[in-house]
């Protein structure tokens, strides 16, 4: 019993296992040596592969490495595929799938998309390219740690006086300091959300266009606001977007050209899902 457990003796098994699988891969070819056949489209695809990693042609003592590199991997493939080695490595059956797909998409690439179905796309998917509103306006900040309760009162009173003195007043003086421009130029509606808040955006919303107005709440505190100028938002012309359109056009068409092909494939698999063993029962022998 010692003899099954020396080291040799699972060495020269193996091996003997691995003779018998080649003698049997053997009897299925009919005896004959399978041919390797390296075309010059093969040769070329090595010599350009070196070439972009070294910025150098190949020698031809390079060359010919590479192209013993090429016949060793070919063995290798070819062996391992004959001897079901990927059938069980999830890794494999991966890069397979993987490279399914990119052989589809790369067809789905080489398509040009024509103005009318960009346009289409453009029309159908509004949201991936509308141009948001913008907002123009100047703004004072008035602070309620500094004003305390006389900050709302404050605020009423600046409007007034602005008012009076109209859209073009000389506001350098007044208000409270704020690490945000008192002078905002078309600055889209996410942005203006961003700095002073969603509550911030709806009240300016609603304001009229050339006139100081007030007290908007922001999250910094209260403001004194003009709007200069507010611009809606709209679907941009194709000419604007169109390399964006392009390229959402194109991955949803590799998107779908992936599945189609998969469905395809699919049907022609019956595909039988056997219920699991619950937990703790045995299966009888048989």
């Amino acid at each position: 019993m010692r003899l099954l457990r020396e080291p040799l003796v699972h060495f020269l098994a193996l091996g003997g296992l691995l003779f018998a699988l080649f003698a049997l891969r053997a009897e299925r070819v009919g005896g004959e040596p399978q041919r390797i056949v390296v075309t010059p489209g093969a040769i070329e695809h090595l010599a350009s592969g070196f070439a972009r990693t070294w910025q150098r042609s190949p020698t031809a003592q390079e060359l010919e490495g590479l192209v013993d590199d090429y016949v060793h991997e070919e063995v290798y493939y070819r062996e391992a595929m004959a001897l079901g080695v990927d059938r069980d490595d999830v890794v494999v059956r991966r890069r397979l799938r993987q490279k399914m797909e990119f052989l589809v998409e790369d067809a789905a690439a080489a398509t040009t998309p024509s103005d009318d179905e960009l346009q289409a796309y453009l029309v159908a998917h509004p949201e991936s390219f509308r141009v948001e509103p913008a907002f123009s306006f100047r703004q004072l900040y008035l602070s309620r740690d500094r004003r305390g309760d006389a900050t709302a009162r404050d605020a009423h009173d600046l409007v007034a006086r602005l008012v009076a003195a109209g859209s073009d007043a000389d506001i350098a003086t007044l208000g409270d300091p704020l690490m945000v421009p008192g002078e905002i130029e078309r600055l889209p509606e996410s942005e203006v959300a961003r700095l002073f808040g969603a509550g911030f955006v709806a009240a300016i919303a609603e304001l009229e266009p050339g006139r100081w107005a007030g007290p908007v709440e922001s999250g910094y505190g209260l403001h004194v606001v003009l709007i200069r100028a507010r611009v809606d938002g709209r679907l941009p012309a194709l000419a604007e977007v169109r390399a964006g359109v392009e390229r959402e056009w194109l991955t949803a068409r590799r998107k779908g050209m992936v599945e189609a092909a998969y469905g395809r494939l699919r049907d022609r698999y019956q595909v039988v899902v056997e219920p699991a063993v619950p937990a703790g029962d045995t299966v009888a022998a048989r």
